[in-house]
């Protein structure tokens, strides 16, 4: 069983930071690595890494990888492999919600533009596999609630790229991502 952290309004404040929401993909995505390593995959200084993978630390995001490493050089690893934000359980306030969906979109962003960039050197097989769709629908906050429980059940019934293999012959990481867009001030033409 994969393990899943719940945010709290605490740790939402520790997350809610563009880099820190990159870096703790780097590690669920590619295992654990030093502040050095994650600089040079985000073009950032080793400092900046650093004190983001403390911060990511203090809220039990990342936890250092002990016996491995020399001197003062630490690995760290995610502490866990999914996280979910329930805005239904618990007290979030609101600007607190919008800087971390901010930084999870701009990871949405950066993961379109890097697929996007690889189509002329994907396998021609991969071609129909993704997409980029949209569909504007009328729905009540029920139905939205419904849609978003039937596609968290369907995505959940498929093989996870963290779980343990063997995978069948030709698999390959795919990123799912979801983003439900509700616009309930908007007008509605009838």
């Amino acid at each position: 069983m994969l393990a899943l952290v719940n945010l709290t309004p605490t740790s939402l404040r520790g997350l809610a930071h563009p880099l820190r929401v990159r870096m703790l993909g780097l590690l669920r995505q590619h295992g654990p690595a030093t502040a050095t390593m994650l600089a040079e995959r985000l073009a950032q200084s080793s400092g900046a890494t650093s004190y983001h993978l403390r911060q990511l630390a203090t809220y039990g995001f990342v936890v250092e990888e002990t016996g491995r490493g020399v001197r003062r050089e630490r690995w760290w690893k995610a502490a866990d492999k999914e996280t979910l934000l329930d805005t239904a359980t618990a007290d979030f306030a609101p600007d607190e919600i919008e800087a971390y969906f901010r930084a999870i979109a701009a990871q949405t962003v950066d993961r379109i533009d890097s697929w996007l960039s690889s189509m002329v050197t994907i396998p021609a097989e991969w071609h129909e596999a993704g997409t980029i769709s949209d569909w504007r629908l009328r729905l009540t906050p029920a139905e939205a609630n419904e849609l978003q429980a039937k596609v968290f059940e369907l995505v959940s019934g498929y093989r996870r790229a963290d779980s343990e293999g063997p995978f069948p012959a030709g698999a390959a990481d795919v990123v799912f991502q979801l983003q439900m867009l509700t616009f309930p001030a908007a007008e509605v033409a009838g």
